[in-house]
């Protein structure tokens, strides 16, 4: 429903949406001021079959109706530089966009209590590939490594910085390593992301001085009387510094790409891409292939070539 217009509307402003809660969305003016805002009319992505028109991270344009109240209309939404999607859970075919206009990507992951597995791992890397988002691993509970742990992590993350993806360790629940983390978020807009029980939410809340003020302040526009799903809400860590928080990426359950050009998400793969005796080789039987060669020759991770055999069978590897 179209809110009516106000004889008293404000001049536009520039601002980012913050929350969502399906038809309101808390948007954050130039000053730090706080808007529940409703869209004006309908707005449809060129290309994008999206089941929510707005996500966290959108810049939009918006006009205040009730100053006093804080509300207003959303009437512009700013071209996106980048966004993360998911499968939409309502529309057959449709994706639902969990946050636009990333700096970067943090996937906690642990290594103990509990395992994060490489089908987890590396369908989350392929997915911020597909959308051009640079991640960071960060690889919490070190403080439940024993010497073998240490072994173990080093040897992971060395396998992933060979492909490009950096990381860092830490301890989160006793502050360790939370300041060299915090180093790498100034300045930027960072999606966290990590399944249930790696201790985001612990690291989220060392990062984030007065979380519990904030995420309030931010429900106080959101929640009122409203059944809300909120699938990521932006929290400033400070000044011109924002995390993007989401849920457990299993219930993200992100995108499924088509088959043909999965091996191009995988940059040990995309190198050797028009390599294969076959043009549309599916690096699975066919003879004279060059990543299979690669494999067995020890120059592509085993475990990552048997992420990309689950993803191109359509297997449910987020585990």
């Amino acid at each position: 429903m179209t809110p009516a217009h106000s004889s008293e509307a404000s001049p536009l402003q520039r601002g980012t949406v913050i929350k969502s809660t399906g038809s309101w969305y808390v948007v954050r003016g130039a000053t730090g001021q706080l808007y529940r805002c409703r869209l004006r009319g309908k707005f449809k992505m060129k290309g994008l079959k999206a089941s929510n028109p707005l996500a966290v991270g959108d810049q939009v344009d918006f006009s205040v109706e009730a100053q006093a109240e804080g509300a207003g209309v959303i009437s512009h939404i700013e071209p996106r530089r980048n966004y993360i999607v998911r499968r939409s859970v309502h529309k057959t075919g449709h994706v639902h966009i969990v946050a636009a206009n990333l700096d970067q990507a943090m996937l906690v992951v642990t290594l103990v209590s509990p395992a994060t597995s490489f089908g987890f791992i590396d369908r989350f890397l392929v997915t911020a590939e597909a959308y051009h988002i640079p991640v960071t691993l960060l690889f919490n509970k070190t403080d439940l490594y024993d010497e073998e742990g240490f072994e173990y992590q080093a040897e992971i993350a060395g396998m992933y910085a060979s492909l490009g993806y950096p990381s860092r360790t830490c301890a989160a629940s006793i502050g360790e390593g939370v300041a060299e983390i915090d180093q790498l978020l100034e300045g930027k807009v960072s999606l966290l992301a990590g399944h249930s029980g790696v201790g985001k939410s612990t690291l989220i809340n060392a990062l984030v001085p007065d979380l519990s003020l904030k995420t309030a302040e931010i429900s106080e526009f959101s929640d009122k009387g409203v059944h809300t799903t909120t699938f990521a809400e932006m929290l400033e860590v400070r000044p011109g510094t924002f995390i993007i928080d989401t849920p457990g990426i299993k219930e993200l359950g992100l995108v499924d790409l088509p088959p043909a050009e999965l091996a191009g998400y995988f940059p040990e793969m995309r190198a050797l891409l028009g390599q294969c005796r076959y043009h549309n080789c599916q690096h699975t039987h066919e003879p004279g292939c060059a990543v299979r060669e690669a494999v067995d020759q020890g120059r592509i991770a085993l475990p990552r070539y048997d992420s990309y055999l689950s993803m191109l069978a359509g297997e449910d590897n987020r585990h």
